[in-house]
């Protein structure tokens, strides 16, 4: 795909190398797979393909940073300082949209809440940020069960999809045991719990 310089002064491949700069070849893989899944899910919902591409090859730029750099961006940028007490899980979607915004240059809002979504979703969601948040969990590369339920439903109803990867995240961090970001609630209860009532909405 070329970029028209719209959303980044980059091509492609300047920008996949920026990325690739800073991560593992197996997270690299996984970002071209998300990208791949992304630009397909854009062209079937009527989305920029583009944004697609960008957003999918920079939702993950900050995953493999360490966390002091993490920390010290929450503290300094006046996030919340509750974010604290969460880990690279939460921050390199939230965080990492600015990291991308100061270090890649991409200006463009949407792009930028798609990247911070990926990983906890909201209630409200573009069809972008449902994109990106849905082909960062059904890539190619993803292998679990019920993947390939979540693959049938994102090509039917992207809505369902949100829904299904919600659900099933939520029940693998209960099963974890592990702390649960609120935004991953409410995109719960939006998504799963008040859309089986969404007929008499």
């Amino acid at each position: 795909m070329k970029f028209s310089g719209a959303y980044t002064s980059l091509k492609r491949e300047e920008l996949m190398q920026k990325v690739q700069m800073h991560m593992s070849e197996r997270r690299f893989l996984h970002v071209l797979g998300v990208e791949e899944t992304a630009v397909a899910l854009a062209a079937k919902y009527g989305v920029s393909e583009e944004k697609a591409s960008i957003a999918a090859l920079t939702h993950d730029y900050a995953k493999e940073r360490p966390d002091e750099e993490f920390e010290l961006i929450i503290q300094r940028d006046g996030y919340d300082p509750e974010l604290l007490a969460y880990g690279n899980a939460i921050w390199h979607g939230l965080v990492g949209a600015s990291m991308v915004e100061r270090e890649l240059g991409i200006e463009d809002e949407e792009i930028l809440q798609a990247i911070r979504l990926h990983t906890t979703g909201a209630a409200e969601m573009s069809l972008l940020d449902k994109i990106i948040y849905v082909a960062d969990y059904i890539e190619p590369g993803r292998d679990f069960p019920g993947v390939k339920e979540a693959r049938e439903l994102a090509l039917l109803d992207l809505d369902e999809a949100v829904a299904y990867e919600t659900k099933h995240t939520l029940m693998h961090l209960i099963e974890k045991e592990q702390k649960i970001y609120p935004k991953t609630i409410e995109t719960y209860n939006y998504w799963v719990s008040k859309k089986r009532g969404k007929d008499h909405r």
